[in-house]
């Protein structure tokens, strides 16, 4: 019998036996890692949802809400350093969110990298791309893994820098992925978070400017009026403020032109105020200014004089210059304001105030102010009925020619006849009526009034036939795309000739607003309409720009006119006046003609017409008809 082949046998079937259960222990082994980075997922997972919608409902931006997260995973992956990036604008190169367990750039942006695309599971023996190699120089980990998510650009680093094998083990395929699944929470939080701010942002501020709208504003003054009934001697002040002629900017360059305007305007109020004020967009062209904590009660007004100087230098909107001011209103916080909104009203109230000094000016708030914005909101109603209730009338101011005295036309005048008030004054409402719009059917009912009463005095008196009736056309009415046809459909109505009416336009419009004059201007002269520049001497105008517009008169305002015969000054600024529009070729009319020396004088001066109480009154039309029956001199 061989034993040695016994035992042969024997260490053989051990040997097997052996193998066979060693292979066992290490699938069972296998099996049970596989099922603890399972469990370690599942928790770590978990762990990081319940940590993350629980930061949903806290307060948290966006750099404090990655400080978190990357907190949390830590815990749960039990690693030595993680970072959060976000890729920045350009592509090139990613931003910073957090890092820990290690120092980041100084500038916060690994810039010049690859972006990835997906994840990666990384070990030290894989190849490494330019981000992941950074990233392993600046932490010293050789053993990472890192996720991507390419819709939002964000990025998640896991790093440590033992090289044992049960740490090399915990950065397995499970891992990767429950480090996907976190970062997939953390930008929905993120950006359900940013989401909600942003509509937190856009609910209290103006949308076209960036600035506080009237309801933060709002916030913000009731805030300083709470602090001034806590702090004796707080003090603080608001300015109301409203763009000079917007709309007519507005209407013709376009809404386009005019947000450009608006947007330049804000910044450069934002210039103009301290530190600390709070400046706001309260609606179309009206802003507003908290100028808050003020030590000197001046210092209200030498802010809204700084704005004044800030507005001096012309805005370029859409590669044109255009100059605006603004009209301001102040008021001081005092014991009787009982919330913000009065006092915003009554600063509004002062702004009122100033645009009726004709803007680029600033008024401080007084009691008696009330009384005339209430007595102002009445007589705008009355303004707005006045239409219907046939309260306008038409006067008409004769005008001479000098050379020989003859009676040539007449300037239209509105006057409205108050069933209650009598007689408004026309400075009173004229300005209100362009305010507020009214001005557009006020003047095409001018216009036709002026029309029928010119084309009657034409049929009945044909030896008149070279008469004329000048008419002021507002700046609002000017802008409208229509405005030629208008004109053409009301003389066509009276059946007068074109050459018989005259449009006088202001001298500010035509200076600064080059558009109207390359196409609505000349389409008026050739339908052989006169134009005229009125109150000529009180705009901006120059000879180089004079010879360029297509003008056929100029008027020359009262104010000059009004001394001439006693100063010295202003006679030589009429001469001077009158030198400028017969080198041009253009004629002129002197308007405010009260005295017999006045009249001599613009004889002698060449001066072609004129008008004023001393050649004439403002008549009614039945009264004209009495004047052209006449057939003597003036």
């Amino acid at each position: 019998m061989n034993h040695n082949n016994d035992t042969e046998r024997e260490r053989d079937y051990y040997r097997a036996l052996c193998n066979d259960l060693g292979g066992q222990l290490l699938k069972i082994r296998d099996e049970h890692t596989r099922a603890m980075a399972g469990v370690r997922r599942a928790r770590m997972t978990a762990a990081l949802i319940r940590r993350l919608y629980h930061l949903d409902h806290v307060n948290l931006d966006v750099a404090n809400l990655a400080r978190v997260f990357l907190e949390t995973a830590l815990n749960a992956l039990t690693v030595e350093c993680a970072a959060l990036f976000r890729l920045d604008d350009n592509g090139h190169g990613f931003r910073l969110l957090h890092a820990i367990g290690f120092t980041p750039p100084a500038e916060g942006i690994l810039a010049d990298v690859r972006a990835p695309a997906g994840f990666h599971f990384h070990s030290s023996a894989s190849a490494e791309d330019e981000f992941s190699a950074e990233l392993k120089r600046l932490a010293d980990a050789p053993f990472h893994l890192w996720a991507y998510d390419a819709g939002t650009g964000t990025a998640l680093y896991f790093g440590n820098r033992e090289e044992d094998l049960q740490l090399r083990q915990r950065f397995d395929a499970a891992d990767a992925e429950a480090i996907e699944a976190a970062l997939d929470v953390f930008i929905n939080v993120a950006e359900r978070k940013r989401v909600e701010r942003q509509l937190v942002h856009d609910a209290f501020h103006d949308g076209l400017t960036g600035l506080p709208n009237r309801a933060l504003f709002i916030e913000h003054l009731d805030q300083a009026m709470r602090r001034s009934v806590r702090a004796d001697g707080y003090v603080f002040s608001v300015l109301f403020l409203d763009l000079d002629r917007f709309k007519l900017v507005n209407d013709s360059l376009g809404h386009a032109a005019g947000d450009e305007l608006l947007k330049a305007f804000a910044e450069r109020l934002e210039q103009s105020t301290r530190p600390g004020d709070i400046v706001s967009r309260l609606g179309g062209d009206e802003f507003a200014v908290l100028a808050d904590d003020l030590h000197n009660p001046d210092d209200a007004i030498h802010l809204a004089e700084r704005i004044h100087n800030a507005l001096q230098d012309p805005f370029d909107v859409d590669g044109q210059q255009v100059f605006s001011s603004a009209s301001i209103g102040i008021a001081k916080s005092a014991e009787r304001y009982k919330d913000g909104e009065d006092l915003l009203r009554d600063a509004d109230i002062a702004m009122y105030s100033a645009k009726e000094l004709g803007g680029a000016s600033h008024r401080l708030f007084d009691s008696d102010m009330h009384v005339v914005m209430v007595s102002r909101l009445q007589l705008e109603t009355d303004l707005r009925q006045a239409l219907e209730r046939e309260e306008l009338r038409v006067a008409y101011q004769p005008i001479v020619e000098l050379r020989n005295g003859q009676l040539r036309g007449f300037e239209a005048l509105l006057r409205w006849r108050h069933p209650l008030k009598g007689s408004i004054r026309p400075r009173e409402f004229i300005s209100m009526a362009e305010e507020t719009g009214l001005v557009v059917p006020i003047g095409r009912w001018l216009l036709w009034r002026v029309m029928s009463d010119l084309g009657e005095w034409l049929r009945d008196f044909p030896e008149r036939a070279g008469m004329f009736v000048s008419l002021n056309v507002s700046d609002r009415e000017f802008i409208q795309p229509e405005f030629a046809e208008i004109i053409d459909a009301a003389l066509a109505e009276a059946n007068v000739p074109a050459g018989a009416l005259e449009l006088e336009l202001t001298e500010r419009m035509l200076m600064h607003y080059s558009k109207l004059r390359s196409d609505t201007l000349p389409r008026l002269r050739e339908r052989g309409i006169s134009i005229a520049i009125d109150d000529f001497g009180t705009g901006y105008s120059s000879l180089s720009r004079l010879q360029r517009l297509p003008i056929d008169k100029l008027k020359i305002d009262q104010s000059f006119i009004r001394d001439m015969d006693r100063s010295e000054e202003n006679y030589e600024l009429v001469r001077t006046i009158l030198a400028m529009g017969q080198s041009l070729g253009m004629r002129c009319v002197a308007e405010g003609v009260e005295r017999r020396e006045q009249y001599d004088q613009l004889r002698e001066l060449n001066c072609d017409f004129a008008q004023g109480f001393f050649i004439a009154k403002p008549l009614a039309a039945h009264r004209v008809r009495t004047l052209l029956e006449i057939r003597e001199t003036a």
